[in-house]
């Protein structure tokens, strides 16, 4: 009976990773027209799914005048890795599908909450307990409210 030796191969480094999502990404024949916001929102929130986020919803702050962006994505998982992972994963995926660097982000120190600055978008993604704690939905109970299905 034959042995296999196991190795392990390094992961490829996020400007690797980032070029073949580009090569990809032209190869596809896929043609809709959205405008920036709704590319952007559209690639969080598939991001989010990618790495099996939970309860993904958007907020449309736009209605109200005190707001510091325009949209919310709120999300959340139950691990600390997840949490980490779906971060990470939007920010190659925005980096790919937008040209769109992350501004400032917050969190990922100990991922409970990472926030993540897109100027008029802010993501949110919490540890399932701190999002159930916090309520930020509640907080900002007049905006307008999208739920997305989980895949």
């Amino acid at each position: 009976m034959a042995v296999k030796k196991e190795t392990t191969k390094a992961a490829p480094s996020l400007k690797k990773r980032v070029a073949a999502k580009k090569t990809t990404a032209k190869e596809s024949k896929e043609v809709i027209v959205l405008n920036p916001t709704e590319l952007a929102i559209k690639t969080i929130v598939e991001a989010i799914q990618d790495k099996k986020g939970k309860n993904v919803c958007t907020l449309d702050l736009t209605g109200i005048g005190t707001s510091i962006c325009d949209h919310f994505v709120i999300c959340n998982a139950d691990s600390t890795p997840n949490v980490l992972a779906i971060a990470d994963n939007i920010e190659e995926e925005m980096i790919v599908k937008c040209n769109t660097k992350v501004v400032r982000q917050q969190g990922k120190e100990n991922a409970f909450w990472i926030i993540m600055d897109y100027s008029d978008i802010v993501v949110h993604i919490f540890q399932t307990e701190y999002r159930e704690f916090y309520r930020l939905e509640d907080l900002w109970a007049d905006a307008v409210k999208k739920t997305y299905e989980e895949e």
